[in-house]
């Protein structure tokens, strides 16, 4: 056996939750656990430290306790890092290579229990590189399989199912053989009422290339999307983005081979009776599933008809391009010159409403809602409010806070009574000591068993015992748990407060002399909402 005084062990262990299959991570420390006190039988627990991520695929390293751990590497040297599996570490044979030399320069080892690889040894050194070349390559491989498959199912021309974009519904045409399985096709059918406001949004757009000017008439003529609510600007983009209105000719071919997509057919093949489909449009791997570059889409030729020429649908794309905000100018809620943009709702209809400046006097601005912004009175009726006499009003309501004998002064002093006053009640370090103490109790009772043999009577009393005091201590846990998730929410409402006490002092002493930006900010952290009724300014202070 191997030497194990002052040696110290990282585990890393690592599961993601997208996947049922493989070892859990409890398992994996235990594994790893017991090999250690395999080859280094005096190990102490201080001199094991544990590390594991939950949720984390090994595409990449970017995950919070590898992280954490490379960053221990340097300050505590360990002797050796140890895991379940090569995997478990990085499919990335470039990751990996740089771990593998990063330990290497530190003189630290790496073990690998399930394929019994070890670092320290010339041939595990060897064998570790070609097991991460093959971990990589099964992972590229299963990608590239995922993607001949879509690309196969592109070339069918079928609907894959899902919610039908606006203007059609998908019916099941056939039952189709791939790959010796019988597969349900469907097909893209369209509904005439719905393709007649697609085409109109097209020509609206077309015409003022703008969203707002499409999502204006759109209200204004009383239009509405099959769920009985008018088409947001979201949808609106989506919708006049969409390929599958586009009609399958050489200009939309060629649209898609400059921008490098998969293109599944060729000039010959083109039909401007058909429309085009696209595939692996969405990131699914990634949360919300945001849209991917062009160059990832496979666009193919479906089944039913084409709406839009591709030549005016190209149009359509570049003129969305082209508006895409450049980052110069300055949206309604980020202006240089009003205090309460998006911090006031209107009562009417529940929106924001955002600084406007009027065209005859730029220098003035009004409060409208965000409803009659975009749809004018048909949305909201609710009369404007004048910018500055709106911020007038609420930097004058919240002076009256700024004096330290002020309510909420007071409130702010008691809140912060009350939580110290909590905290001291608090019995954690009494259940910190109950905890060790049965700890203690349960090694003890092991030790005294292991010293007087294995009597009968003897090993059922320390069996009752030791289910008596795991209870109590599952018990203890639990309540400490409680206590310490409590504990942070004290802390968070004791910053709040700090918070608030900081506004209010910036808010007296500074105020004046502070940029729009910095007032905008101060006033955000005393007031929680501001609603206007067409009439008159409420203003809710925040934990009021």
């Amino acid at each position: 056996m191997l030497n194990s005084i002052s040696k110290l062990f990282f585990i890393y262990a690592r599961k993601s939750v997208f996947t049922g299959k493989g070892e859990s991570i409890e398992n994996q420390i235990e594994m790893c656990i017991a090999y250690i006190r395999s080859k280094f039988p005096d190990v102490k627990d201080p001199d094991i430290v544990i590390y594991k991520d939950e949720g984390f695929s090994a595409k990449n390293t970017d995950r919070p306790e590898f992280q954490k751990m490379l960053i221990d590497l340097k300050a505590r040297k360990p002797d050796y890092v140890v895991c379940y599996r090569l995997d478990r570490i990085s499919r990335n044979v470039s990751d990996f290579s740089s771990l593998i030399e990063d330990l290497n320069e530190r003189e630290v080892s790496f073990i690998c229990i399930k394929e019994e690889f070890d670092t320290s040894k010339p041939m595990g050194k060897a064998m570790m590189y070609i097991a991460s070349v093959f971990a990589q390559l099964e992972r590229e491989t299963l990608a590239e399989r995922v993607r001949d498959n879509m690309l196969m199912l592109a070339r069918t021309g079928r609907w894959l199912g899902g919610t039908p974009p606006t203007g059609f519904t998908s019916t099941k045409t056939q039952d189709v053989i791939m790959d010796g399985k019988i597969r349900t096709s469907f097909r893209l059918k369209e509904i005439p009422d719905e393709i007649a406001v697609v085409s109109l949004m097209y020509d609206k757009f077309f015409e003022t290339h703008s969203l707002n000017a499409v999502s204006k008439f759109l209200i204004k003529q009383g239009i509405k999307s099959r769920n009985d609510k008018f088409y947001s600007l979201i949808a609106i983009k989506q919708i006049l983005q969409n390929p599958v209105y586009c009609a399958a000719d050489k200009d939309a071919m060629d649209f898609f081979v400059e921008k490098n997509s998969d293109v599944c057919f060729e000039e010959k093949d083109c039909n401007p009776k058909l429309g085009l489909l696209a595939y692996n449009k969405r990131d699914y791997t990634k949360k919300h599933a945001p849209r991917q570059p062009l160059e990832k889409w496979i666009i193919a030729i479906g089944k039913h008809g084409g709406l839009i020429p591709g030549e005016r649908w190209v149009a359509v794309q570049n003129i969305i391009e082209e508006s895409k905000p450049n980052g110069t100018k300055p949206s309604n809620m980020h202006n240089d010159y009003s205090l309460l943009s998006g911090l006031i709702y209107c009562q009417k209809c529940g929106c924001r409403m955002f600084a406007k400046t009027r065209h005859q006097s730029p220098k003035l601005f009004d409060y409208i809602c965000q409803s009659k912004l975009r749809g004018g009175t048909a949305l909201c009726d609710c009369q404007n409010i004048g910018g500055i006499q709106a911020d007038d009003k609420v930097c004058e309501y919240l002076s009256s806070y700024t004096d330290v004998n002020s309510s909420i002064y007071k409130m702010l002093e008691k809140l912060k009574h009350d939580f110290k006053e909590e905290k001291v009640e608090r019995p954690i370090d009494s259940i910190e000591s109950q905890i060790k103490k049965y700890n203690e109790e349960m090694d003890n009772l092991v030790s005294f068993l292991a010293q007087q043999g294995s009597n009968p009577v003897l090993v059922q009393r320390v069996n009752q015992k030791m289910a008596e005091l795991t209870q109590e201590l599952s018990q203890l846990q639990k309540k400490r748990g409680q206590l310490l998730k409590n504990d942070n929410q004290f802390t968070d409402k004791e910053m709040q407060i700090d918070l608030l006490a900081t506004a209010l002092s910036g808010l007296k002493n500074h105020f004046n002399i502070l940029s729009i930006h910095e007032k905008r900010t101060l006033i955000k952290l005393l007031v929680k909402k501001i609603v206007w009724d067409g009439k008159d300014l409420h203003i809710f202070i925040d934990n009021e």
